[in-house]
């Protein structure tokens, strides 16, 4: 049992239990792994399938959401195509109706498919039920806002208050829920798609192409989209596979897609992961592009065809983006490191660009959320006016030297640790946006607590990779003795 944990009268905890400091218990802990603090993870709402997340507790967590939002509203649900995801999305349409929500199933479809469709004018909010990439036994419910966009922290908590105090909108009957199948959500997007870029530019350059779809459900839309742009497509996995994306592993797609490109000749490759939010890309030359390397060519070539003047990085993108968007009169908007508030800054007037740290690029011209398709055909499009190749894009990149280190910090310290940094670079420009980033001469230090573990997150920048590193590990020394 964790320090101030709180059980509710009746909860049985069976044996060989965790119950996380300041976790509020209401229901028993019988089959669970463990009894959390929050409800809201990262991502959303994860945990062990059937195990942690029960057909019971997804029903409840539909019910608390349903319930923040006026009765009568629409949700758009979606899944993967595991059966896990197909248990749980069922059982949470329960919850949602029971709650006097409609529900407008996509079935099976990608995350950017269905924020999509949450978009329209009709729609109040929405779900998506997806396996864990980096655990197959565990599952994600992720929620996303009006505006298609992962519900913001304020909101989390509105849905978690509710969750705990089991304070659910119960109607009558004749105002529970209806159950719906929206006709042509597909076309629907791939048009929207289309009409965002110029489909004559990319098919007078005759591409060709190499697209992994990893078994995941956007190899239901890229065909689409794809056979109105003139250019000559390698399918890799070309299909929704439940076994196929429980193995996914990007590095490993990465050189397949690699091979595919130097023995064909191709253009350009790509690997868009099970989800279709996170892009893999190869150069004409079979290199496979670091997330970094990928962020700064899409910055090179975009910053001269935004629909707006700012671009929108978190903290701990590297400091050469400045330089590269000043050379087209751009600014940088930093934000936090989560997704929420990447998402947030891009629904933003004037920004026309934003993109994590991790694969994930945003164009708000047509979605201000992740989504890998678009993306890809956004980067066809710019090469395509450009009339260069990505390789020679890459080669232009300035050199960044980033390192990364963690700290194991007790819960109960982390605020002590992010104030006494503050105190002790005084005499240093100091930016609170998210943690504490300290600029040095020749680069800068961030330290930032984990929102889900008891560690801190430290990120250097420096002239060169020892200097990072050596500066990674000057912080975490720090740290350490402020610990002691």
């Amino acid at each position: 049992m964790g320090e101030h944990a709180v059980l509710a009268s009746g909860v049985k905890v069976s044996t060989f239990k965790n119950v996380e400091q300041r976790a509020v218990i209401n229901s028993s802990i019988v089959w669970e792994s463990r009894g959390s603090r929050s409800l809201f993870g990262r991502l959303g709402v994860a945990g062990l399938a059937n195990v942690d997340i029960t057909p019971e507790l997804a029903t409840r967590v539909a019910m608390a959401y349903a319930t923040t939002l006026k009765k009568g509203s629409t949700i758009v649900t979606s899944r993967d195509s595991s059966r896990s995801a197909r248990m749980l999305k069922r059982a949470m349409m329960a919850g949602a109706n029971a709650a006097g929500a409609n529900v407008l199933d996509l079935e099976v479809a990608s995350v950017p498919v269905t924020r999509f469709i949450v978009r329209r004018p009709e729609h109040a909010g929405g779900l998506s039920i997806r396996l864990m990439e980096e655990d197959p036994q565990s599952c994600v419910i992720r929620f996303f806002d009006t505006n298609g966009a992962d519900l913001s922290e304020d909101a989390q908590r509105k849905v978690e208050r509710l969750f705990g105090r089991e304070d659910f909108r119960r109607v009558f009957p004749a105002e529970i829920g209806d159950i719906g199948f929206p006709p042509r959500a597909l076309e629907q997007y791939t048009a929207a798609l289309e009409a965002t870029v110029d489909i004559e530019a990319i098919h007078a350059a005759k591409f060709k192409v190499v697209v992994d779809y990893a078994y995941g459900s956007t190899s239901f839309v890229m065909p689409n989209v794809l056979a109105k742009l003139g250019a000559d497509i390698l399918g890799v996995n070309p299909y929704a596979s439940t076994v196929g994306a429980l193995g996914f592993d990007r590095a490993a797609h990465g050189e397949q897609v690699a091979g595919y490109v130097r023995t064909s000749g191709a253009h350009i490759g790509a690997v868009i992961d099970p989800d279709g939010e996170h892009l893999t890309i190869v150069d004409d030359r079979g290199h496979v592009l670091t997330d970094e390397e990928t962020l700064l060519a899409l910055l090179t070539l975009v910053s001269g065809h935004l629909l707006g003047d700012t671009v929108a990085l978190p903290v701990t993108v590297t400091r050469h983006a400045e330089a590269i968007a000043a050379e087209h009169n751009v600014r940088v908007r930093r934000t936090k490191l989560s997704t929420p508030a990447l998402m947030d800054a891009a629904s933003e007037p004037g920004v026309g660009f934003a993109a994590s740290t991790d694969g994930g690029y945003i164009l708000p011209g047509f979605l201000p959320a992740f989504d890998a398709a678009a993306t890809l055909v956004k980067l066809l499009e710019l090469l395509a006016r450009s009339g260069t190749r990505l390789s020679s894009v890459v080669e232009g990149l300035p050199r960044t030297h980033v390192a990364h280190e963690t700290v194991v910090t007790p819960w109960e310290q982390k605020g002590t640790v992010m104030r006494t940094l503050v105190e002790m670079s005084k005499d240093r420009e100091v930016t609170l946006i998210d943690g504490v980033k300290v600029r040095h001469d020749d680069g800068w230090a961030l330290a930032l607590p984990d929102p889900e573990e008891p560690v801190t997150h430290i990120w250097t920048e420096g002239a060169t990779d020892a200097d990072a590193k050596a500066l990674a590990t000057e912080y975490a020394r720090r740290i350490r003795q402020l610990l002691r």
